[in-house]
């Protein structure tokens, strides 16, 4: 019998599409990459995929393929001593449950005086007595055999032995139903592979912000993976993993600086004694020797990829190889120390004396530079538990700092860490670090109570722990106890897309270690000039006498003037007080405090600043730019609202030199070009002076009419059809507005 059996991934990544049945086209899907960097899969070859959207420009669903092994050797159903293998798993979103998300307060890292109870963080949907059934919980699923398909996490298929199951209401007043949190499939091996949603959002009221609006759903989700093995001795075995469903990957191949996986890894170097020889008794091991193709050239490869994502050139000079990275020598160990420099370091505890993250510039030999990786830490926005400016996690910076004394060695083919390869990579894709809330899962993931052991999620309970009392809608699971169904990704932004579009760049100010914002107060006056209206109704045929009818706030004449009386009784008016200025509002806004600089968020899952990559005639004419123009990535969304309903038209950022190694080439490829329009806006226009009209502003937007959409091209015509089809109801946003976006600026440069 097998000893050693487990499911890899231990932690699994499906992604949202939209990807549906639209006029005769199948539903189109894509497997998650296997490798750190790698690019979907194709579900049939299992080679990389060539298109990421279907030919109505709707994005392909990512399924994540769990696969169980015995050491190296992977066990499928073709297996001889393999009787049956049974999966279930159990997808919950509890996002309208939990609490409104308020940076890092709640992140218990920082003490109990940091809870969510303590702060007063408010509840989403606090009025709702029932919080159960803000809870989208279809119950579990299970499924066996080969090539088994459309077992779906749905409201009509809710298992009758699961007593709490909920869905929101079928029929919002805004965007899109939420009916499903995602399909199972299995493979011609009996592999089990999990399928997200379809990127639905929807709620009864009005958006009233961006982290999360009350009565509002969207279909991300998460939840535990179990797998019953019977042998055909009898035996049975049961396993555990567990999946989340996420937001699309935009840019699959550039990775984040400090990824998921490093924070796993981190966790299981300090907490659950992964490499006891790196790290043991509380303490790193100062005479470790890492690898420098392992541990260190990985993270000078992911500063040089942000460059097709986000223009940080300050960030430039850290992968340009002034000197020989590879080289341990002690000749070279100055030039090693100084590019650590660098490097900030983790701040301590909150309350510490010295906060590094809060450090901006370098003074490195009497120079000034912004220090290392140039992004926004994760909190940059509130007052409250200050974090201004992204550090590595420990175990990266230790490692790095054993590069620069020298302590590292430069093999071909270094030794990995014990961590299975595809475990590393369905996490590796994900962001790390900062974590504001991040993209597909948030800081909860930093705190060792979540983990049973490296690289494995604690449960709370088993297969059918809840069918008879359904999840709970306030327990924290980072007080311990394991996680329930919803928990990994509760704490994110309701709907995802929200967090996608308002938090992409961030000024922040580097000059007040504990204020990030400060109160605005602006007093906006309006000058008011009445304007006279004349109800003419009659005209002399020499144009002398003119019938009038004057009606004003303070004047009602009628008569019949003529044309010299009329001037002379309008010119006696407008002399007159009908002239007002009014105090319309006074607002107080928290904005970041200058002086402040510019950083980015995540720029791998989220990219800013990209390169066109249309070719063509035809290609370049929907898109109106040339190839090669570095542009705004999510130029035409210009709302929160937009992004909710338009997330699939944005591209995706592909390296077009893959196959010639160490000369990257990304570009988008893939946008829904039909669906926005163009227009050069001059400067005359906005300033008023002609003089101003030599130079113009591009400006790109969605066109509503979707006649004008459907007749550019076939994909227009099946985009339109998708539209109809979705009925997406149009988004009311709240009489006050969504307020300012954490960046405190509505500005897109």
């Amino acid at each position: 019998m097998m000893m050693n059996l487990k499911i890899h991934p231990s932690v699994g990544v499906a992604r949202l599409g939209n990807s549906e049945m639209c006029d005769k086209i199948e539903s189109r899907e894509c497997l998650s990459p296997e490798s750190i960097g790698g690019l979907p899969l194709e579900p049939e070859s299992g080679l990389p995929v060539t298109f990421f959207k279907d030919t109505a420009g709707r994005i392909k669903r990512q399924g994540q393929v769990f696969k169980l092994f015995d050491g190296e050797t992977e066990i499928t159903l073709d297996d001889d001593r393999i009787e049956a293998i049974v999966w279930t798993v159990h997808l919950a979103n509890k996002k309208a449950a939990w609490y409104q998300y308020s940076e890092l307060q709640g992140n218990l890292l920082y003490g109990e005086t940091n809870s969510y109870t303590a702060r007063k963080v408010p509840l989403r949907n606090a009025d709702a007595v029932n919080r159960k059934s803000l809870i989208i919980d279809p119950g579990p699923r299970s499924i066996s055999g080969c090539n088994v398909s459309g077992v779906d996490f749905d409201r009509a298929s809710i298992p009758p032995s699961y007593k709490h199951g909920s869905f929101p209401t079928a029929k919002p007043q805004y965007g899109s139903a939420v009916n499903t949190l995602g399909t199972l499939k299995t493979d011609n091996k009996g592999r089990l592979i999990v399928f997200g949603g379809y990127g639905h959002a929807g709620g009864d009221e009005a958006l009233t912000s961006y982290g999360g609006s009350d009565t509002w759903h969207d279909d991300t989700a998460d939840g535990p993976v179990y797998c019953e093995v019977t042998y055909k001795d009898g035996t049975t075995v049961t396993l555990k993993a567990w999946v989340v469903v996420g937001s699309p990957d935009f840019a699959p191949e550039i990775v984040n600086i400090s990824s998921l996986d490093d924070t796993f890894f981190d966790i299981g170097v300090r907490y659950k004694n992964l490499v006891p020889s790196l790290f043991s008794n509380g303490h790193f091991n100062v005479d470790y020797i890492a690898n420098y193709k392992r541990d260190i050239l990985p993270i000078i490869e992911r500063i040089s990829n942000y460059q097709w994502v986000a223009n940080v050139q300050s960030m430039s000079g850290f992968f340009s190889y002034q000197f020989n990275f590879a080289d341990n020598s002690e000749a070279n160990r100055s030039k090693r120390q100084a590019y650590y420099d660098y490097f900030r370091k983790p701040d301590l505890k909150i309350g510490a004396i010295e906060k590094p993250q809060e450090t901006l510039f370098s003074d490195v030999n009497g120079g000034q530079l912004p220090m290392m990786p140039m992004n926004s830490g994760s909190n940059s926005v509130s007052n409250t538990t200050v974090e201004k400016f992204m550090a590595l996690d420990d175990t990266q910076l230790f490692l790095l700092g054993q590069w620069a004394l020298g302590k590292f060695e430069d093999t071909p083919e270094p030794a990995p860490f014990a961590v299975h390869p595809l475990d590393k990579a369905s996490i590796g894709n994900c962001v790390g670090l900062p974590m504001c809330p991040g993209i597909e899962v948030t800081w909860s993931l930093q705190n060792p109570n979540l983990y049973e052991s490296a690289y494995v999620i604690a449960h709370d309970g088993g297969i059918g722990a809840y069918n008879e009392t359904g999840l709970t809608p306030s327990r924290d699971e980072c007080e311990g106890g394991g996680c329930q169904p919803g928990d990994l990704t509760k704490r994110m932004a309701c709907p995802w897309q929200a967090d996608f579009f308002q938090c992409t760049v961030q000024p922040v100010n580097f000059t007040e270690p504990l204020i990030n914002k400060a109160t605005l107060k602006t007093e906006e006056k309006t000058q008011t000039i009445q304007t006279w209206l004349l109800s003419v109704e009659q005209v002399d045929e020499d144009m002398s006498t003119i019938k009038a009818s004057l009606n004003t706030p303070t004047v009602q004449i009628e008569g019949e003037f003529d044309s010299a009386g009329l001037k002379a009784m309008n010119e006696t008016l407008q002399l007159g007080s009908i002239e007002q200025v009014t105090v319309t509002d006074t607002t107080s806004t928290p904005q970041p405090i200058t002086p402040t600089y510019y950083s980015y968020w995540w720029p791998p899952q989220s990219p800013w600043d990209v390169l066109t990559g249309e070719q063509t005639q035809l290609g370049q004419a929907q898109n109106h730019l040339s190839a090669g123009q570095q542009v705004n990535y999510q130029r035409g969304i210009n709302s929160f609202t937009q992004m909710v309903e338009h997330w699939s038209a944005l591209a995706f950022i592909r390296n077009k030199n893959a196959q010639n190694q160490g000369f990257p080439y990304f570009t988008e490829q893939e946008r829904n070009n039909e669906l926005f329009e163009y227009k050069e806006v001059t400067t005359s226009q906005l300033t008023g002076n002609s003089a101003d009209d030599g130079t113009a502003v591009p400006v790109f937007f969605i066109n509503d009419d979707r006649k004008v959409i459907e007749q550019k091209s076939e994909k227009g015509r099946l985009m339109v059809q998708y539209f109809a089809e979705r009925a997406f109801a149009p988004i009311k946003v709240s009489a006050g507005g969504l307020g300012l976006p954490r960046s405190g600026s509505k500005v897109r440069r």
